[in-house]
């Protein structure tokens, strides 16, 4: 039977192992060569519905809640299913909208194809993606990410909201709320 000693020692570096684990998914990883931060875009666009505001260890959360769940392959799916669906949009390809957008964005969106009277302007380029909010509500994920984008007409900022099931088998998120506005 192991002494006392041997066994306080087993504890605390259990426990060191653990905070420095949490501390590891909280704060990532750094190798000195970040790239500076760029100021925020101004806001510029609107859409449905304000943003989702999440918590401080959303991104955490999610990450326990969904372990497969990484933070830059959301970001590069974040980057394409804008694109796709601001294209879709000045397409007026509400077949392709569908699947991607929550039923409340999809009315809106369809309310705005319906609506229009002319051409909106193209999408040109995407700037830049930053996850800006984050939490957990129950199994239900929530990610609010800024997107500046280039369009015929000028520059744009859109806040989008994205939400998953981390039950769910599919991996896809889904637009549930858009906004030009950035969360407070």
């Amino acid at each position: 039977m192991p002494d006392s000693q041997t066994l306080g020692l087993v504890i605390a570096g259990t426990l060191a192992g653990l905070i420095a684990l949490r501390l590891y998914w909280v704060l990532g990883r750094r190798t000195g060569a970040e790239p500076e931060p760029k100021p925020a875009p101004s806001p510029a666009s609107v859409t449905a519905e304000p943003p989702v505001a999440g918590g401080g260890n959303g991104l955490l959360d999610i990450q326990l809640a969904d372990r497969g769940f990484d933070t830059q392959k959301f970001l590069a799916g974040a980057r394409e299913a804008y694109a796709q669906i601001v294209t879709a949009f000045a397409a007026g390809d509400r077949a392709l909208l569908r699947p991607l957008l929550s039923p409340d964005v999809y009315a809106a969106f369809d309310t705005g194809i319906a609506a229009r009277t002319q051409t909106p302007p193209a999408f040109v380029k995407l700037n830049d993606a930053r996850i800006v909010a984050s939490a957990l509500h129950g199994k239900t994920a929530e990610i609010t990410v800024t997107f500046a984008a280039e369009f015929t007409s000028g520059a744009v900022t859109d806040v989008w909201t994205f939400a998953r099931d981390t039950d769910a088998g599919d991996p896809n998120w889904t637009l549930v709320a858009t906004s030009g506005d950035l969360p407070e």
